[in-house]
């Protein structure tokens, strides 16, 4: 067991959630890392990189939408690990179809994944940080969770809906000493996704002009010390250049 207390990260991919881990490892909390069982391979291959850089991590492969499998996790973390310090979520879910072409398969994967996986996310974190009155609680938002943009309707729906989640959360957990945050992350991450969609990537990064998962991280490590006579509930991130 750690004393160090530890900081989960749900969804934790190969760019903004691997940043946030380093950054919360680095910080002395023990990075747990969580994708769904068929990325436990690179889940495991971050865990060595963070560990190789002197800090403590460890990889989980879970389905966030499985709640029997969540309330575990959070169990498991706290028995054997430490306690939860920090819990992230940052599952992104970002699909784009027209109104007739989207499902009711595709709206309602990407409500679990986006909204309902926040929400037993959230939940679970609570459970454990409100015996101890102390701890962070932060959601990875988009533009879609204050704008609906063409195209985005399953997005947009389910991004708003943990928008409202996090509200709920910072309303009744705030006067407990829970921190919740939701940050809106409005604009292009230099991510991998993103580069493969992006030819002029490595311009734009050069430029500044392209969200960095270093950048990211280090806002919300930045969230989570904040002194509690001063908490943030929603922050905006966008790079100097993008339109809003």
């Amino acid at each position: 067991m750690s004393d160090a207390g530890v900081c989960v990260v749900i969804g934790a991919g190969a760019d903004t959630g691997a940043a946030i881990a380093r950054a919360f490892a680095r910080e002395g909390l023990v990075a747990c890392i969580v994708r769904r069982p068929r990325h436990l391979d690179k889940l495991e291959a971050l865990a060595a990189e963070i560990r190789a850089e002197g800090h403590a991590a460890h990889a989980f492969g879970v389905d966030a939408r499985d709640e029997s499998a969540m309330v575990s996790l959070f169990e498991s973390i706290e028995d054997e690990i430490g306690p939860i310090e920090v819990a992230v979520f940052n599952i992104g879910a970002n699909v784009r179809f027209p109104i007739v072409e989207t499902t009711a398969r595709v709206y309602r994967k990407v409500w679990e994944m986006a909204a309902f996986a926040g929400f037993l996310t959230g939940r679970e974190a609570a459970r454990h940080m409100l015996p101890r009155e102390r701890g962070t609680i932060l959601f990875t938002g988009a533009t879609a969770s204050v704008r609906g943009g063409n195209g985005f309707s399953a997005f947009a729906g389910a991004k708003h809906a943990l928008r409202a989640l996090a509200q709920s959360m910072a309303r009744e957990l705030g006067p407990k000493n829970i921190h919740v945050a939701h940050v809106v992350i409005d604009g292009a991450i230099d991510a991998n996704f993103i580069r493969g969609m992006r030819p002029d990537a490595d311009e734009m990064r050069e430029r500044d002009a392209i969200l960095s998962p270093d950048a990211i991280a280090a806002a919300y490590v930045m969230l989570h010390r904040q002194h509690r006579s001063a908490w943030t509930h929603e922050m905006d991130l966008r790079p100097w250049v993008e339109k809003w």
